[in-house]
């Protein structure tokens, strides 16, 4: 029984390493992926024209121009924030980097969950 039990466990702990590879592999990936879309040309272009509606909603809503000047500033810092943010995540190595940070935390996770177990394993049979 509890040899079945320690099979079970340390089966889940190969698969839940080798999905948690397969998504360290996959982020920088992804991460550059929606880099290049955020800082696109054409992305540029609709982040002008989102903060030049915006301004014309806020002006025609009756707004001084000062209030509708400083709304759409506000709002362009948050397509800006969310960018710089992106950058900082490609930033950690291009990319690849990131995948090894990733990679490495998570088998020093697996490598403690399954020292843990042996050491659970221990006490159970003294």
């Amino acid at each position: 029984m509890v040899d079945e039990e320690k099979k079970r466990e340390k089966h889940g702990s190969e698969e839940l390493k080798e999905v948690l590879s397969v998504v360290s592999a996959e982020v920088p990936g992804m991460i550059k992926s929606i880099l290049s879309s955020v800082f696109s040309e054409e992305a540029g272009k609709n982040m002008g024209k989102a903060a030049a509606a915006y301004y014309k909603e806020l002006k025609d809503g009756g707004l001084p121009e000062q209030v509708a000047v400083k709304m759409t500033e506000e709002y362009m810092k948050t397509f800006t924030s969310i960018g710089e943010m992106l950058k900082g995540a490609g930033k950690r190595g291009g990319g690849d980097e990131l995948g090894k940070d990733i990679e490495e935390k998570i088998r020093l996770k697996v490598q403690k969950k399954m020292h843990d177990e042996d050491e659970d394993d221990e006490e159970e049979e003294e």
